[in-house]
């Protein structure tokens, strides 16, 4: 069987293009995701409170962990990716972060990149949003198949968490992908209707009829078939099919892990394995980039926060109440708001986030102590640190090995004890001082700038946006046409996902994917870009 594009890849980039490419009765789509259905049925995917359960489940999560990291103590970072359909928008927070638009300025300095700009992003954002809380502004796109709900941010906590960021200088802002990123509001959740949003719910699910679209579960792609230096179809379970294009989607570490297998990457690295180099690309798995964060968290004194949701005879009646009702503590993924800061005079544009919690709890759902708490996560946004993602044998159910070099920078610990002091300062304010029972983590005997890096150490975790692994660019570590999303030096094949991003934004990383993608059909359609939009956005440094 042949088909105009093979997408290797059913996550969030690879359900908007499988929808935006079969848009044309007369092409044929496949997409071959390696996870499995994401059931309507299946609570753990859809409850947008449940979603530390597929997080560390073998049946939702590929469950990776980098390679000791030499400047966080040897520690292997545990790194979850989804491992279903919808890819991580199934398995994530849900949190709908753009990035600031100076992020998209910094991609277009760099040559070959110009249309890269947030003139030249914002239509593309603007198509894919549905943003019900926009009352009309420039900034927002409104017929779009992403549906996205504001979160209430109601309640003493959030109230306090407001009025203490105020105290401690910042600001309010209307909206964090609107005019002005820099300050503190509610947060754009990917939920409708108490329900989880992922991109093959928003995007795969309502074109799935269409006869010129098969969506395949369960294949795991080993290998790009190539002709010389051309992509002719993809290799999985012993069968072969046949493509006019290959598309893949796979994410900042199945992306260029697959690559590697095929032969196209650094040949210094391959062909020690015993890989067949079909094209020599030394950036493919180098540029890895993610954030880092930390929990910040205090005690409560007053019977105010979501605790009371965690007890198992509860669970029940929470359920019950979100099957039914779509409502009650089930139908909030519970990140409704946070916010953006400058951690120094030195930066353009924010480099710290924060997401308030009115709960003191670990992403996979463990608590360090009974009874009340609040918490922030917090963390650097754009760290100068480097890693890479290099294949360690040719068979491809053998995890890569992954290196993210966490703490290896001055500019990354500096801004670690920064970003640590801030969130601090932030909870020290008179708003909280009727609640505060005291700090939890990391507690008052970290106090020196080499205390709080040593908890860091010990104590952060990856915020789950890998990223930059294939980028686009045109000098000779650049993997990916930014003008064609190409692969430089091989034919038939294109990359479109997180790994093409060349530096990572200062957010939650889902939108600027389903951007890139939106953004990157229209490239490989040959289609009419959308005209850029030329709107003024706050600058800290007009």
């Amino acid at each position: 069987m042949s088909y105009d594009y093979v997408i290797v890849g059913g996550g969030s980039a690879g359900s908007a293009l499988a929808n935006r490419l079969s848009a044309d009765p007369s092409v044929r789509v496949l997409v071959l995701e390696a996870g499995r259905p994401d059931y309507l049925w299946d609570v753990f995917i859809h409850m947008p409170a449940a979603l530390m359960f597929p997080i560390g489940s073998r049946f939702y999560d590929w469950k990776y962990e980098s390679e000791p990291e030499p400047h966080m103590n040897g520690r292997r970072v545990y790194h979850a990716r989804g491992k279903v359909l919808g890819g991580s928008s199934s398995i994530n927070g849900m949190i709908f972060q753009r990035g600031n638009p100076l992020d998209y300025e910094r991609w277009a300095a760099d040559p070959g990149m110009e249309r890269w700009d947030y003139a030249h992003c914002l239509p593309y954002f603007k198509r894919m949003e549905n943003c019900l809380d926009d009352p009309g502004t420039p900034f927002r796109g409104h017929d779009g198949p992403l549906k996205l709900e504001r979160g209430p941010a109601k309640g003493p906590l959030f109230e306090a968490f407001f009025a203490a960021v105020q105290q401690a200088g910042h600001q309010l802002t209307d909206d964090v992908n609107g005019f002005r990123q820099e300050g503190f509001a509610p947060f754009d959740r990917n939920l409708h209707r108490g329900r989880r949003l992922s991109a093959a719910r928003a995007y795969l699910h309502p074109v799935r009829h269409r006869r010129n679209l098969i969506v395949r579960t369960g294949v795991h792609v080993s290998k790009i078939i190539f002709q010389g230096k051309r992509a002719v179809g993809v290799e999985f379970d012993g069968k072969r099919v046949r493509a006019g294009e290959v598309v893949l989607c796979g994410g900042a570490i199945n992306s260029p892990q697959l690559l590697q297998l095929s032969g196209v990457g650094d040949a210094d690295l391959l062909k020690p394995l015993g890989v067949d180099v079909v094209h020599h690309l030394p950036g493919v798995g180098e540029n890895l980039q993610d954030h880092l964060e930390v929990y910040i968290q205090h005690a409560c004194v007053k019977p105010v926060s979501m605790a009371p949701a965690l007890a198992m005879w509860r669970r029940p009646f929470i359920g019950a109440d979100w099957l039914f009702r779509r409502s009650g503590p089930g139908a909030s993924n519970h990140f409704e708001a946070g916010g953006f800061i400058r951690s120094n005079e030195d930066v353009a544009y924010p480099n710290l986030m924060f997401h308030f919690l009115p709960i003191a709890i670990r992403y996979d759902g463990s608590a360090p102590a009974s009874g009340h708490g609040y918490q922030v996560h917090v963390g650097p946004m754009y760290s100068d640190a480097r890693g890479s993602v290099r294949i360690r044998s040719t068979d491809p159910r053998v995890k890569p090995a992954l290196r993210f070099n966490y703490l290896s920078t001055d500019q990354d610990r500096r801004e670690w004890v920064e970003a640590v002091r801030k969130a601090r300062e932030i909870l020290s304010q008179p708003a909280f001082a009727e609640f505060s029972g005291g700090e939890i983590s990391p507690g008052p005997a970290v106090e020196t700038d080499e205390q709080i890096l040593d908890w860091v150490a010990r104590d952060g975790e990856t915020a789950l946006h890998p990223s930059c692994t294939c980028r686009m660019g045109v000098d000779e570590m650049s993997v990916v046409d930014p003008a064609t999303m190409r692969v430089h030096g091989v034919e038939g094949l294109r990359v479109v996902d997180a790994s093409a991003m060349p530096y990572v934004t200062n957010g939650n990383i889902y939108a600027p994917v389903m951007m890139l993608a939106e953004k990157s059909a229209d490239l490989i359609l040959g289609n009419t870009p959308l005209p850029p939009e030329h709107v003024e956005f706050y600058r800290h440094r007009p």
